[in-house]
C-alpha cells in the first residue's frame, strides 16, 4: 500500500466511529439517512425526521496499492478525488462515471456508467469487498463469499440495506492520452448495428476500441465515440473552455478526429453537464467567457437547478409566457441492444427531447457474479446480453395525468425487456415494482440486515419520494 496508508486508515477509523455514534443518536421511531454535502439523485424527498448521519470522516482515498490493481476508499469518496489519487499511478476505476461529484459508494449502491462499460460492465462488479453499515447499526464485511446476499443485494438498493464504509475496488491500466474517433451516421439502425458489432469484437475499421458512447442529435444524425488508449504525444484538445465536447462531435460524414488526456477524456461530460448547461446560459459565448472556469462543472449547475426547483423559477416563467408547467423528463433506461433502435424510434416521435446519450454495457461477471448465474437481483439485467443506457434529461409540457410521460416511458421499456434507473422520479405500482426490482431478494436482505426498519424501504425511497 502506498506510505500514507496508517495514517489514512486511522483517519478512517476515526470517521466510521463518528458515523456510528451519529448513527446511534437517532431515534429509534426516526429513519436514519445520510448527511450528503452533494447528491445526483433527481427526484423529490420527503423532509427528514433526524439529524443526517456524520459522514465527514468518509470521503478520503485510503490506499492505492498499484501493484495488486487496487483502491480502497471511503464510501463518501467522490470518484473526482480518486482519479486524482489514482491516475499517477497510470490506472482509473474500472468504470468511472460522467460526473465528478458521483461518490464511490453512491455509484454502487445506486447504478454508474460509462464509455468502459461494454467490457467492464458496472462499477459494483469492480468490488472486491466493502464494509457496509447495516439497518442493525453493525458494520460488516461483505463480499462474493462474506455475507453474498448483501453484496448481491446492495447494488440498485440506494442506502436502503446499508450504506458502503469502505470499498475495495479493481483499477485497470491506462494511457496518458485517448484518441478518439467520432463516426457520423444518418440512421439510427445502422448506428446501432455498428455499436453492437463494436460491442462483439472490440474494434471497428480494424483497430481496437476501448471507450464506447453515442450521441444522437436527431432520426438522421448520430454518433459514435470511438476512443483507444495511446501514449503517442501530440496535441490535445481542451474542453473546459470555450470549446464545447458535445458540439465538437458534429459534423457532416464520415469520421473526424479528436485527442484528450486521460484525465480531460474522463471528466468530458462533467464540464457542461453532458449539454445540460445550456439551459443556465453557460454555453453563449459572451457569458461562457465570465463564467469562471471553476464554476463549469456538473455541481455548479446542480446547485442552480436545486434552487429552480425551490423556487419554481421555471414554471414562474412558464406562466408569464402563457404557458403551461413543465414536467421533468431525467432519466436513463437499459434497453437490450436488440430492441434499442425501436426504442429511439419510438422516442424520438414521441418524446420532444434532444440529443438522447447511449452507452452501451454488458456484464461483466467478476468474483463468481453474472458468470456463476448469481447475477445482481434488484437490478436483474441478462448477463451474456448486451444493452444500451439510453439517457435523456430535459422538460416537456405536462400532461392530463401527474408523469405522464414518464409514465410513457416506463411502459415502453418495460415492453422491450429493458430497465429503468431508480436515482429520478418512477411511477410504479407495488406489483410492477416488485416484478422489475428483485423484490423477493430485497425483502429476504431486508430482514436480515435491517429487521427493524431503520433505513427506508426501497419502494417508498424511489417511487413514493420519501
Amino acid at each position: 500500500m502506498s506510505a500514507p496508508a496508517i495514517d489514512a486508515h486511522t483517519a478512517h477509523a476515526a470517521g466510521v466511529e463518528r458515523l456510528l455514534e451519529s448513527y446511534r443518536a437517532v431515534p429509534p421511531t426516526a429513519t436514519a439517512r445520510l448527511a450528503k454535502p452533494t447528491s445526483n439523485l433527481f427526484r423529490s424527498r420527503a423532509k427528514a425526521d433526524a439529524p443526517g448521519l456524520d459522514t465527514s470522516g468518509l470521503t478520503d482515498v485510503i490506499a492505492v496499492d498499484p501493484e495488486a490493481g487496487t483502491a480502497d476508499v471511503a464510501g463518501m469518496c467522490t470518484y473526482e478525488d480518486l482519479v486524482a489519487a489514482t491516475l499517477p499511478h497510470g490506472l482509473a476505476p474500472l468504470v468511472v462515471p460522467q460526473l465528478k461529484t458521483i461518490t464511490v459508494g453512491g455509484a454502487v449502491t445506486g447504478l454508474g456508467i460509462e464509455s468502459t462499460s461494454f467490457r467492464n460492465g458496472l462499477p459494483h462488479e469492480s468490488v472486491v469487498e466493502m464494509d457496509v453499515l447495516t439497518g442493525a447499526g453493525e458494520v460488516i464485511t461483505v463480499s462474493a463469499d462474506r455475507h453474498p446476499e448483501l453484496y448481491r443485494a446492495f447494488p440498485n438498493s440506494y442506502g436502503t440495506l446499508g450504506y458502503a464504509v469502505r470499498l475495495r475496488i479493481e483499477l485497470e491500466p491506462v494511457d496518458p492520452f485517448v484518441a478518439l474517433r467520432q463516426v457520423r451516421f444518418h440512421s439510427i439502425d445502422d448506428l446501432v448495428a455498428a455499436m453492437d458489432r463494436v460491442v462483439a469484437t472490440g474494434e471497428f475499421d480494424g483497430v481496437p476500441v476501448d471507450y464506447l458512447d453515442g450521441v444522437v442529435f436527431s432520426a438522421d444524425e448520430g454518433y459514435l465515440s470511438l476512443g483507444t488508449r495511446t501514449a503517442a504525444p501530440g496535441a490535445v484538445s481542451d474542453y473546459t473552455g470555450q470549446s464545447i465536447y458535445y458540439r465538437s462531435l458534429q459534423h457532416d460524414d464520415g469520421v473526424s478526429h479528436d485527442r484528450l488526456t486521460i484525465h480531460d477524456y474522463l471528466w468530458r461530460w462533467d464540464t457542461d453537464w453532458f449539454w445540460c448547461s445550456e439551459a443556465f446560459g453557460a454555453q453563449h459565448p459572451t457569458i461562457r467567457r465570465f463564467w469562471p472556469r471553476r464554476y463549469r462543472r456538473s455541481s455548479s449547475y446542480a446547485t442552480l437547478m436545486r434552487l429552480e426547483r425551490r423556487f419554481d423559477i421555471g414554471d414562474r416563467l412558464e406562466r408569464l409566457k402563457g404557458r403551461p408547467p413543465r414536467e421533468r423528463v431525467i432519466q436513463d433506461v437499459e434497453i437490450p441492444i436488440e430492441g434499442t433502435a425501436e426504442f429511439l424510434h419510438w422516442f424520438l416521435e414521441n418524446v420532444p427531447i434532444q440529443p438522447i446519450w447511449l452507452c452501451p454495457l454488458r456484464l461483466r461477471g467478476a468474483h463468481g457474479g453474472a458468470a456463476s448465474g448469481a447475477g445482481w437481483p434488484l437490478y436483474p439485467i441478462t448477463p451474456g446480453r448486451s444493452y444500451v443506457n439510453v439517457g435523456f434529461w430535459s422538460t416537456v409540457p405536462v400532461g392530463a395525468s401527474d408523469g405522464e410521460t414518464n409514465r410513457r416511458i416506463e411502459r415502453r421499456v418495460s415492453e422491450l425487456d429493458g430497465h429503468k434507473s431508480l436515482y429520478s422520479e418512477s411511477f410504479y405500482s407495488p406489483e410492477e415494482f416488485d416484478e422489475l426490482y428483485g423484490g423477493d431478494a430485497y425483502r429476504a436482505a431486508k430482514a436480515r440486515f435491517d429487521p427493524d426498519s431503520r433505513l427506508l424501504d426501497l419502494y417508498a425511497k424511489a417511487v413514493q419520494r420519501r
